[in-house]
């Protein structure tokens, strides 16, 4: 049995995209940025203490499984760009993404009862020069807050994205091939090509 240590309806999409058979599990975990923690190891972090948490919690109940974790961020300058608070922080959020490039960090975890595996991808974004009009009307639907980054890809902000290098899915929140390639090593079947 894999279990989906995420809510996201994003990453459960994905998965049914390559045939993966899966419950979910919710997890709550602490997202607070450790102090002097980079981008990188924070969303590394996060992923894998998803996928501990939720292993330990089925590993009592169930006797085989696979937990499937991750996480996504967003980095610009250095600085971790987590989820809105409020339209007026998804308003500063966006404002600093405007005319740019940023970094798009998704790590995703699997768990087995040997052991932990992560993968880490590293994706860049730019965004056109956004105009004001733009950010207030992006901000005032509810697509953004609860994304990293006040954006989504796959939605009404696929319009703002100039370039993209890197993993499409992983921006979404799930790297389908970092996530194949882990479900192998781990015993799991992807769909027959």
């Amino acid at each position: 049995m894999i279990y989906l240590a995420s809510q996201s309806p994003r990453r459960a999409e994905l998965l049914r995209q390559i045939g993966v058979d899966f419950k979910v599990y919710a997890t709550d975990i602490d997202e607070r940025v450790n102090a002097g923690e980079s981008p990188e190891a924070y969303v590394s972090r996060l992923a894998q203490s998803k996928a501990r948490v939720a292993a330990a919690e089925i590993g009592t109940s169930h006797s085989d499984w696979v937990v499937l974790a991750a996480d996504t961020t967003i980095a610009i300058d250095g600085d971790i760009i987590g989820k809105p608070e409020d339209a007026a922080h998804c308003h500063c959020i966006l404002h600093r993404l405007s005319g740019r490039e940023h970094q798009v960090l998704t790590a995703v975890a699997v768990a087995t009862r040997d052991r932990i595996e992560c993968r880490l991808t590293h994706n860049r974004v730019t965004f056109r020069a956004l105009a004001e009009h733009e950010v207030q009307r992006y901000c005032a639907t509810s697509e953004p807050m609860d994304k990293a980054g006040a954006y989504a890809i796959q939605g009404k902000a696929a319009i703002f994205i100039e370039r993209l290098e890197g993993s499409y899915s992983a921006v979404m929140g799930l790297p389908l091939c970092e996530t194949a390639e882990l479900l192998q090593d781990a015993g799991i079947e992807i769909f027959e090509l």
